[in-house]
């Protein structure tokens, strides 16, 4: 079958779209103008079907060429049968190509390479043959030389060859790998490691091995490499020996003792070793892909979490011994002023520090002020709920993450965009800035250190950067990036662009003090055709010459959506008034007509009547507004039964732990998310939701909250 038959019934597409997809793939197109702009080529399928079909594109190329390496490899040795053919073509992973490949592959010595060096594979067959009337020893003391000296040291010989060809059999590999899958358990002991109390909970511990979720794999791998858990893998044998006697073992009672201790030599020695490693080695992996699913997951909720436009923010770097780190900065994210204050512990100068805050609020007319929640978070939340008690203008809080903040701050691009800061400065303009624009400052930052997620230093670190890079560049380029603004940061994820094209942007704009017309773009050095149509659709312009070109319109399409606005009469002051219901217009003299009219697909016809809505618009806009706080409670406050309004900051395999403004954010375990039956977290909740949530467990030895959504009466 071919890759493109394959793939089009895999993800239940037409051969067509499956051809297309490739064929753009192949051409250099990017995934997000796939998904956008060449809609009608593909179905419209979304960025994720696309990025997966991308995927298993490559995994299947990957696979003919390892199939064509091993079919030349065999040739070459003589050995390619019509058998092999035909198992080769059948195999569909690569794990039962490697299995076919296994007997042919060149060996490190093993006992059997010895034996066979030793000139003993005749004996081998004979005793493999099982035939009645065999006298093994006889027929063994022809196969003496110098290197064989006696009838047993033959025999042995004779016995390794066969267990190495036993373990070395695809078909029964793959018989056992299923038997692994289905019966076996993962067993844990507890050790002396240093982090033993981490692990206290997987001492005894024993699960079969197809319930075993993704994140107990992970954690019980990170305990055996901590050298705190013992590992093994646990089944029983006999179920795997009449495997190995139903492919091996005849009805002959001259070989049947012999063949017995070569099975359970093949199994101990060699097979179950492999098998148990393999096992181990696909557990990981798969839990691996689950929790850098779990990262993309809750990556583009954070990622396009509704900015707060138009306010003045003031960012705040907590700290003790240091001080807390001030920024402020205005409605574009420029700076405005910083300084250091001193309000938590040793210094605790929180009148001194109030008068210094005090005083920047009401110069700069602060709106919002933008904790991070690190080190001395919670003292820098009190010390701000009683600053606002002194301010005269309306001022609110909200703490935001300020995961790889610092990775951020030591930088070569945060020392690029600010010089003449230190460190700790550019962590609170950071701060600032998330809260103002998440997206814009988050895209900064190696997405590794956004921690959102588990075991991320456990996972595959390139195919972790290649996902979550992935995610970023979906969320850009679904946003738009204002050409006339956009840091070179941002505008490297942009669709066709890398940072060298970002640099040429930002400096041909400063040259030309700014972008007038997308076409524009073609005068930028090292930026041709291909790369102007990849991303011109995803880049804005805001009071340009065009009002198309600060909407996701891309230029191809811009002549389409002048018939379009021709056909009714709307002028541009229509659009940006939106008292015209294109849509409505459109529904009513017929999509098809229409589309057919203007020369566009339907796909294409829905997206622009969607952009013309309303020029300039933010997705992220209808997106949960951040929870603004003026109050605080502690963690000792907290009484079982007690209600907040909190927000999701990370979804996990059991459950998700939501922020209530108490420093410590609080866990819903999966059981307490929604009475009705959930396999996992992500099918309700995602990173940023706005929840309501209830108290039902508080320990504060080990700073744990346990939360519910169950049972809330909604006022």
């Amino acid at each position: 079958m071919k890759i493109e038959e394959r793939l089009a019934g895999e993800f239940g597409l037409k051969q067509v779209y499956a051809e297309n997809i490739i064929s753009l793939l192949d051409e250099g197109a990017t995934i997000p103008f796939i998904a956008r702009y060449r809609k009608e080529m593909h179905g419209s399928c979304d960025d994720q079907v696309l990025r997966a079909f991308a995927d298993r594109l490559k995994y299947l190329r990957n696979l003919d060429e390892e199939k064509e390496k091993v079919q030349r490899v065999i040739t070459e040795q003589g050995k390619w049968t019509n058998e092999l053919e035909k198992a080769l073509n059948e195999a569909q992973t690569l794990t039962e190509v490697e299995d076919i490949y296994r007997p042919y592959k060149p060996k490190r010595k093993t006992r059997a390479s010895v034996a066979i060096a030793n000139g003993l594979e005749g004996l081998a067959d004979i005793i493999q043959r099982q035939k009645a009337g065999s006298d093994i020893a006889r027929e063994a003391e022809a196969y003496l030389n110098e290197n064989v000296l006696s009838v047993e040291a033959a025999i042995q010989g004779a016995k390794d060859i066969i267990a190495e060809r036993i373990s070395d059999d695809a078909e029964l590999r793959k018989v056992l790998r299923n038997v692994l899958w289905e019966k076996a358990s993962i067993c844990c002991a507890l050790l002396e490691g240093e982090n033993k109390l981490t692990y206290e909970g997987y001492d005894n511990f024993k699960q079969e091995v197809k319930k075993l979720p993704s994140h107990r794999i992970l954690a019980i791998n990170r305990g055996e490499k901590e050298k705190c858990l013992k590992v093994t893998t646990e089944i029983n044998n006999e179920l795997m020996l009449k495997e190995i006697r139903s492919a091996f073992k005849k009805e002959c009672a001259e070989t049947d003792e012999i063949m017995e201790e070569i099975i359970a030599d093949s199994l101990d020695r060699l097979l179950f070793p492999a098998l148990e490693r393999e096992l181990r080695s696909t557990l990981t992996d798969s839990a691996c892909e689950q929790a850098i699913k779990m990262f993309e997951v809750n990556l583009k909720p954070l990622l396009m979490e509704a900015p707060l436009k138009n306010n003045i923010i003031l960012g705040l770097d907590p700290a003790y011994r240091t001080g807390c780190k001030i920024a402020v900065i205005d409605k574009k994210g420029d700076v405005l002023a910083t300084t250091v204050i001193y309000p938590t512990p040793p210094q605790s100068k929180t009148e001194e520090s109030i008068e210094k805050l005090k005083m920047l609020i009401e110069k700069y007319g602060v709106d919002i002020v933008s904790i991070g929640n690190g080190t001395a978070s919670k003292e820098a939340e009190i010390f701000v709920a009683e600053l606002i008690k002194h301010v005269s203008r309306p001022v609110s809080y909200a703490v935001v993450s300020e995961a790889g903040a610092s990775v951020y701050s030591a930088s070569k691009l945060g020392a690029e965009e600010f010089p003449d800061y230190d460190v700790s400065l550019r962590s609170a303009v950071s701060i600032a800035r998330r809260l103002q624009d998440p997206l814009a400052e988050l895209i900064k930052i190696d997405v590794k250190s956004i921690g959102v997620g588990q075991y991320q230093h456990d996972m595959p670190q390139n195919r972790l950067t290649e996902v979550l890079t992935g995610v970023v560049e979906d969320c850009v380029n679904s946003v738009g990036v204002d050409l006339n603004t956009a840091s070179p940061s941002l505008l490297s994820y942009v669709s066709g662009l890398n940072m060298s094209i970002a640099k040429n942007i930002t400096a041909y704009r400063a040259k030309i003090k700014g972008f007038k017309a997308r076409e524009e773009l073609l005068q930028v050095p090292k930026l041709g055709p291909k790369a102007y149509e990849q991303c011109a659709g995803f880049l804005r312009i805001a009071g340009g010459q065009n009002i198309l070109d600060n909407t996701g319109v891309h230029p191809e399409a811009y002549a389409a959506a002048e018939k379009l606005l021709d056909m009714f009469s709307i002028s541009v002051k229509d659009l940006i008034s939106g008292q015209t219901n294109l849509e409505k217009l459109v529904s009513l003299k017929g999509e098809e007509k229409v589309a057919k009219e203007i020369g566009v697909g339907l796909p294409t016809l829905a997206d622009i009547v969607k952009e013309l809505a309303k020029p300039g618009r933010d997705i992220r806009e209808s997106m949960p507004k951040p929870i603004l706080r003026s109050d605080v409670i502690t963690m000792e406050d907290l009484k079982e039964g007690m209600v907040f309004t909190g927000t999701v900051r990370n979804v996990v395999d059991f459950g998700a732990f939501v922020d209530i403004g108490v420093h410590q954010d609080g866990l819903v375990h999966i059981s307490q998310i929604c009475d009705a039956f959930i396999r996992h977290p992500s099918e309700v909740l995602k990173v940023g939701q706005v929840v309501d949530v209830k108290v039902i467990g508080v320990d504060m030895a080990k700073k744990r909250i346990s939360l519910t959504m169950k049972g809330i009466e909604k006022e």
